[in-house]
């Protein structure tokens, strides 16, 4: 690992935070890429003058993020960085590319089904009409990050399943002449159902990240209406505040 560590003895900030805050920052911006050696603790303590427990603490809290791996017989290895999206209208496979990670997708569900209740509300359609469903998996580096349930209304566009595991859905509707506009989102968090916990290799009751979405297109028609889970270990919002004038 040839990497410009330092600490800043004079700080109030810990040693361990910020050797960590370093570690982090060189895997988010693709310096540590994912299966990374991060070398020997002994040899990055002496390097930087610290403590071998400082330097373990600063690994440690990047292991419990999911950022890190200890593996036996190999040592501490680099797993991924965390995907951080923008409280924007962009779909999560548009946001993996651009993090640099490696989206795959498989479709599990891809069929014509009657609208519930909260789907007709939520699409402005019929309850019992006809709407279009689909569930994926998404991946990244191989790895489970999120399962998406969207529906659409019926007749909107032909989703063709090889399709939708070689791109993202928006990219899709964006193809077919549908200009998307806006949305109205929640995001929550729970925890995960056994079969939920089995889909994103997470266990039963693990929190989890939530996402509901309506989407309008240019005319103010609802053209898709998403319920998402997401690993909070890999997945996480972010938000710009303003102060009203």
């Amino acid at each position: 690992m040839s990497l410009d560590l330092s600490v800043d003895r004079s700080s109030p900030v810990p040693l361990y935070f910020q050797l960590s805050q370093q570690l982090e920052a060189a895997i988010e911006h693709g310096a540590l890429t994912p299966g990374s050696l991060l070398g020997n603790e002994i040899e990055l303590a002496a390097r930087l003058g610290l403590s071998r427990p400082t330097v373990r603490q600063a690994i440690q809290s990047l292991v419990d993020k999911g950022l890190l791996v200890r593996r036996r017989g190999v040592g501490t290895q680099v797993v991924h960085s965390q995907v951080k999206r923008p409280l924007e209208l962009s779909s999560l496979y548009d946001d993996l590319e651009a993090a640099g990670q490696r989206p795959a997708t498989k479709v599990l569900v891809n069929t014509v089904v009657p609208a519930s209740a909260e789907v007709a509300a939520a699409l402005g359609v019929a309850e019992g009409g006809d709407v279009h469903r689909v569930e994926r998996l998404r991946l990244a580096h191989g790895e489970p990050m999120a399962y998406l349930s969207n529906h659409l209304p019926g007749g909107l566009l032909d989703l063709d399943t090889a399709q939708l595991e070689a791109t993202g859905l928006y990219r899709l509707m964006r193809a077919a002449g549908i200009t998307l506009h806006s949305a109205r989102q929640s995001i929550g968090a729970r925890a995960a159902t056994a079969a939920e916990a089995e889909r994103l290799t997470e266990d039963e009751g693990a929190p989890l990240l939530t996402m509901q979405r309506t989407t309008f297109d240019d005319t103010g028609r609802a053209v898709e209406f998403g319920d998402h889970i997401y690993r909070p270990s890999r997945y996480s919002f972010e938000f710009q505040l303003l102060v009203r004038p």
